[in-house]
């Protein structure tokens, strides 16, 4: 199981959009396939730090999960919004495997 991490710089004058942005892939990512955690937005510290993290079993699945993403009306539409009101000033994937085991898990 992979972890993929989105960083995202947003435009710290456009937190409404990219809730809404948020929003729209807390439908679409799951309807597409991975298993979102979440989307997170800045709330104390930095204006400009935004995060969306979701699990995918392979890389081979990430392509797959891509391209159904890509195909999806919501995911078009998502897309093409962040594109016109330009809210996104960077995003960065960073793709992660768990180390430490479960957490809970009895030793």
């Amino acid at each position: 199981m992979l972890t993929c991490i989105i960083r995202y710089h947003i435009d710290p004058t456009k937190k409404a959009q990219f809730g809404k942005y948020a929003r729209n892939w807390g439908t679409a990512i799951p309807r597409c396939g991975a298993d979102l955690v979440g989307y997170y937005a800045p709330h104390e510290g930095s204006s400009t730090l935004a995060y969306g993290i979701y699990n995918i079993p392979s890389l081979a699945e990430y392509e797959t999960y891509r391209a159904r993403l890509a195909a999806d009306p919501l995911g078009r539409e998502n897309y093409n919004f962040a594109q016109r009101e330009k809210f996104l000033l960077r995003e960065d994937r960073t793709f992660l495997t768990l180390a430490s085991g479960p957490h809970g898990e009895k030793r």
